[in-house]
Formats: C-alpha cells, sequence, structure tokens
C-alpha cells in the first residue's frame, strides 16, 4: 500500500524526465562526432587500463528479482572486465549493493544510501560531478552505470550504459546535421558535458526508483495471494484433520456404548 501510494508520483517524475535524457544523449553523441576531442576530457579517449562502474540497486528489499538481477549482472561485469585484463572499481548507490560488495571483500569507492525516500536533482548532480571529476582525473579511462530500467509495474529491464567517454552514435544512427558554436565550442562543452553527466545519472536514479516501487507492488501483490492460497489450503486440511479427529471419537463412544449394551 505504501508503494502503491508513492508510485503514481514516481512514474509521472520518470515519463517526464525521460525525453530530455534521452534527447540530451542524442545531441551530445551527434555533438561529439564532430568536434576535436581533445577539447574537453569528458569527450577525450585513452587505452582502457581502468573502469569504474556505477551499481544502482534499492535500500530496502521486499522487491522480488530487483536488487538480485541487478547485483548478478554486476558480478558478472565485473568478472567478464576483470578476465579481460582491465582493473574493476565500483561505486555504489543503495545498502543492498553496499552490503553485496562487502560480503564479496570488494571495497566501493563511493557509497551513496538513502537516496530514494527524498530523491532530487541535486543528489543525482553529487553523483555525476563526482564520477565526472574522477574521470576527468585520468584515474579510470572508461565510466558505466548499471541500473533498472523502468518499463510498468511488473517489468523492470537491467540497462548497462557507457556514460564515458561520450562516444559518436553508431553508424546505423542517424547523425544530427551540424552546430554552431557561440561564443566557442569549448566554453559550450564546459558547459553541457558535466551538465549531461549530472543528467543521465538522475535519470537513472528515478528510472530506478519507480521500477523498485512497482517491482514491490508487484512482490507483495504476489506475497499476500500465494498467503491467501497457503491459508485456504491449511484452513481446508485443519477442517479434514478436525472431522476425522470427530468422527473416530464417536466411533469410539458408539463403540462403547455397543460393548456396554452386548455385556
Amino acid at each position: 500500500m505504501v508503494a502503491a501510494a508513492k508510485f503514481k508520483r514516481a512514474q509521472d517524475r520518470i515519463l517526464s524526465a525521460r525525453p530530455y535524457a534521452q534527447k540530451m544523449a542524442a545531441v551530445l553523441k551527434s555533438l561529439s562526432a564532430g568536434v576535436n576531442r581533445d577539447l574537453h576530457p569528458l569527450l577525450r579517449r585513452r587505452t582502457a587500463r581502468k573502469i569504474e562502474l556505477l551499481v544502482v540497486t534499492a535500500d530496502r528489499g521486499l522487491c522480488g528479482a530487483f536488487n538480485a538481477n541487478i547485483l548478478r549482472r554486476a558480478q558478472d561485469f565485473v568478472r567478464e572486465k576483470s578476465n579481460g585484463g582491465l582493473e574493476v572499481g565500483v561505486s555504489v548507490v543503495g545498502r543492498k549493493a553496499r552490503d553485496f560488495f562487502r560480503r564479496r571483500e570488494i571495497v566501493p569507492r563511493r557509497i551513496w544510501v538513502q537516496l530514494f525516500d527524498r530523491l532530487g536533482y541535486a543528489k543525482g548532480a553529487e553523483i555525476g560531478q563526482d564520477l565526472a571529476a574522477y574521470y576527468t582525473e585520468g584515474t579510470i579511462d572508461e565510466l558505466y552505470i548499471l541500473y533498472n530500467e523502468f518499463k510498468s509495474v511488473i517489468q523492470q529491464k537491467v540497462t548497462i550504459e557507457k556514460l564515458l567517454p561520450i562516444e559518436p552514435p553508431e553508424e546505423t544512427e542517424p547523425v544530427t546535421g551540424s552546430y554552431l558554436y557561440e561564443p566557442d565550442e569549448e566554453l559550450v562543452l564546459d558547459a553541457l558535458l558535466p551538465k549531461y553527466v549530472e543528467v543521465q545519472v538522475f535519470h537513472a536514479l528515478l528510472e530506478s526508483a519507480a521500477g523498485e516501487l512497482g517491482a514491490r507492488m508487484t512482490a507483495m501483490d504476489a506475497a499476500s495471494r500465494n498467503a491467501g492460497e497457503m491459508i485456504g489450503k491449511m484452513t481446508l486440511v485443519y477442517n479434514k484433520t478436525r472431522q476425522a479427529v470427530i468422527t473416530k471419537e464417536l466411533m469410539d463412544i458408539v463403540g462403547g456404548a455397543e460393548a456396554m449394551r452386548g455385556s
């Protein structure tokens, strides 16, 4: 009931924010195809040696496989990249991810918890600024984000995206025209690129928040129905057992009465 009360607002927020985040990503990818990538560190490509993965989970459980799917994918990603000779670091959002990596003796670089009760853009911006600064320092060569994309109340899709460096569109994607820069490319990139990282992180947090509430509603509804079915089955077994006991007692009484009458 609590999840249902919060869900409508979370759904409205993600449906409002998603077109902006998607269009901003499309524009920045298109823009990156035609600029000098050395103008800004968030565009600059480096040989991948160390990468960072931001894992977004919930703070609480009781939401079905919502957290388990993310953590399983995170473990597979770390194993896959490590086997490929890369050094993989993680940062986490949510207690479930924090506890998961602690049990495996993997120390996250940064941990953010209890964000979703009062989720605002400032929290997404804080995480985005931290990640952008970490990449700009040259400590990591690639940055990925892993989260549950909200599809519907009953469906969430585990999604992993490469945030940095910003890559141009694939050959199959259309490139959106050319751009005029005022005052110049460098100043425009300095303003837009950090904002892009903030928006994409906030978008992922909104997707995860809506997906978590939908998953919790579905899980609790299924649990309630399963409990109802179990109660019905146990009541039936109880009534049959009680009836059998009563029948046995009656037969004992009748048998005793017949024995007394015969004697």
